[in-house]
């Protein structure tokens, strides 16, 4: 397989996911994302926009979640974050410290 079509399948896979989760899956919280799998919507959301840093194109943190969310990160929180309970808060703790450290 050439690098370009690579390229394109992978971004086309990338689309998937975050269509998957942005619109399919939006009952799934990043905090059990997180929990169980190391990552959430915005590690995704980070990397997009460390991928853009990389290429010269100034991103905020901000501004690559409103892309990768479709919305502000306000109108995510409202419209489909629920209440956290204390346990998985502090699974949360564990997993963001073993996965992400210090970055957000």
């Amino acid at each position: 397989m050439d690098k370009k079509t690579q390229i394109e399948l992978e971004a086309a896979a990338f689309r998937t996911l975050r269509e998957h989760l942005m619109e399919k899956r939006t009952d799934v919280q990043n905090i059990d994302m997180m929990n169980l799998a190391g990552f959430c919507r915005n590690c995704l959301s980070r990397w997009y926009q460390e991928a853009a840093n990389k290429q010269g194109i100034e991103m905020t943190k901000d501004e690559a979640r409103e892309i990768f969310y479709g919305m502000t990160m306000d109108e995510w929180k409202s419209n489909y974050q629920t209440e956290v309970t204390n346990e998985k808060k502090a699974e949360f703790d564990v997993a963001f410290a073993k996965n992400v450290g210090g970055g957000t």
